[in-house]
């Protein structure tokens, strides 16, 4: 019986990269996604199309409680369990410190952080009774040292979702390990607005002079969650290249 992945965010960017990465595996796979009716249409089409799975799309913001307990309803309804849980879903509201709102930082800490806790104890409810399962949570290296005033809010949601990878792998134990990945940047179309000495300033933090490709960052969320990592868990790869924010 193939094993199905639920990936939060899987419309675009690494959670587009990573449905692809276990569909390539031979996963089932859910794609859940806030707004982009077609992206979400065009990369159902494109795995069932090239791949041997079975896809699913589920409108949904990962903040609101109530539709998250009835997408995980359905997804158990349709393919009768899941077993890997990738919370992707996040936002960036960047914006200057002092013109910062409170409804700024709301929103970026109910998807980063509140969304994945939600969909974490949804899911957890049925691992828990198959009594397996596998969680990663994307993070960013930001959560560790990357100081922006722009973006402090993202941040900290993002050093908080590491915290409560920690909570969660103690939780779950022993039968549902959690991990988390922090990437560093990542070529995705958020980034592909920056100008050239942005850019050339951003790849010269990371030893490997480059930005991350969206597919590596799904390879490594594909490792945590396979067996080829079944006695890793409570752990934070980061996928950065190498970095130093100094």
């Amino acid at each position: 019986m193939k094993k199905v992945v639920l990936i939060t965010g899987a419309s675009r960017g690494i959670g587009k990269a990573t449905a692809i990465e276990f569909a390539k595996k031979g996963y089932n796979v859910v794609i859940n996604y806030v707004s982009n009716d077609d992206a979400a249409k065009n990369l159902k089409k494109y795995l069932t199309e090239n791949y041997d799975t079975d896809v699913m799309t589920y409108k949904c913001d990962v903040s609101n409680e109530a539709k998250v307990k009835e997408m995980v309803k359905q997804v158990i309804d349709y393919f009768g369990k899941i077993d890997v849980l990738v919370n992707n879903a996040g936002i960036a509201i960047d914006v200057a410190f002092a013109d910062k709102t409170v409804e700024n930082f709301r929103k970026t800490l109910d998807v980063n952080l509140i969304g994945p806790f939600i969909v974490s104890r949804e899911v957890g409810k049925y691992m828990l009774e198959q009594k397996s399962g596998s969680i990663v949570n994307v993070s960013s290296d930001d959560a560790y040292e990357g100081y922006y005033e722009f973006s402090l809010d993202y941040d900290a949601s993002k050093a908080g979702l590491i915290n409560l990878t920690h909570n969660l792998s103690k939780y779950f134990a022993p039968y549902i390990r959690v991990n988390a990945v922090a990437p560093g940047w990542i070529e995705t179309e958020m980034n592909s607005l920056l100008d050239k000495e942005q850019m050339n300033e951003i790849e010269n933090k990371y030893y490997l002079r480059r930005l991350g490709r969206t597919e590596e960052v799904a390879k490594a969320i594909y490792f945590l969650a396979s067996d080829d990592a079944s006695y890793i868990n409570n752990e934070v790869l980061r996928v950065d290249g190498g970095c130093n924010h100094q």
